[in-house]
């Protein structure tokens, strides 16, 4: 795999750039939210992940802007909620989203769930975003293959980004190797399983063998798959943490014996009962 860094970036499917680490903030309150975000932007962080359900895009627009930084320079993602599928709601709920932000566009604008029977409408209307240039990307979120055939099928824009919670305690393969097979990008979040896996005896081994501590070990497998990751933090250190992941490598034996940790554990919602 090329060799990564802070500053790495993906290119999308339709050529767009998203840097491979990113900070997640579900529902981290809007002043504290703009006060991570700044910490994270000034140690290096180039984007940020936010939605309209965490009630938090005020928050991060101020810290975007209060950082000093070109807009162009950090890649801002949010997401559209349950409530606002449909034509006309999405369109309304993007608005309102970019009115929060402070912002002209949206790098990445998201389905945020699968949930109701208006996704292809939905989808539509973030065609029509991206048209408008209000966007520059559009995907969805926890997505599974059946939900991404439905998309991709209704339309001629394949989502380029498939967000979904990814850890090698869930490690969805297949969906992964689905994804790939269809130029989406897949991005991993809850990749630290919200610490129910970081005192695993395994992976506290592991890590102790690469002198480096297991919400590490966790970020690193996922980048090597390919992939990427957002995982959510408040903490000063832990920013550092998790963005200290570019100067190691772990071996392909012990990415293969991560591989076989999964348990199919799912720290949120599960989107297998949505049809």
């Amino acid at each position: 795999m090329p060799e990564l860094s802070l500053s790495s970036r993906i290119t999308l499917n339709n050529g767009v750039r998203m840097p491979v680490l990113g900070l997640g903030v579900f529902k981290v309150p809007n002043k504290l939210a703009r006060s991570v975000a700044l910490k994270a932007l000034d140690i290096g962080y180039r984007h940020i992940d936010t939605a309209t359900y965490y009630q938090n895009e005020e928050g991060i627009g101020r810290a975007v802007r209060d950082s000093g930084l070109p807009r162009e320079e950090v890649f801002v993602t949010t997401k559209l909620w349950n409530a606002d599928h449909g034509t006309k709601e999405a369109l309304a709920a993007c608005d309102r989203s970019l009115k929060a932000l402070g912002m002209d566009y949206i790098d990445l604008y998201l389905i945020h769930w699968p949930r109701g029977d208006r996704r292809v409408e939905t989808w539509k209307a973030m065609e029509r975003l991206l048209d408008e240039g209000k966007v520059r990307a559009i995907g969805v979120s926890n997505y599974l293959p059946r939900h991404l055939d439905e998309t991709i099928a209704s339309s001629s824009v394949v989502p380029a980004v498939d967000q979904v919670e990814f850890s090698p305690f869930l490690y969805q393969k297949d969906l992964l190797s689905y994804a790939r097979s269809r130029g989406i990008v897949l991005e991993a979040y809850s990749p630290l399983t919200r610490g129910k896996k970081l005192g695993d005896p395994r992976l506290v081994e592991m890590a102790h063998r690469y002198g480096r501590t297991p919400a590490q070990l966790l970020v690193r497998w996922v980048l090597q798959k390919g992939m990427v990751v957002i995982p959510k933090t408040v903490d000063e250190g832990r920013l550092r943490e998790n963005a200290g992941v570019f100067d190691f490598t772990i071996s392909p034996r012990d990415e293969e014996e991560m591989d076989t940790w999964n348990e199919d554990l799912h720290t949120t919602w599960n989107p297998a009962d949505i049809p």
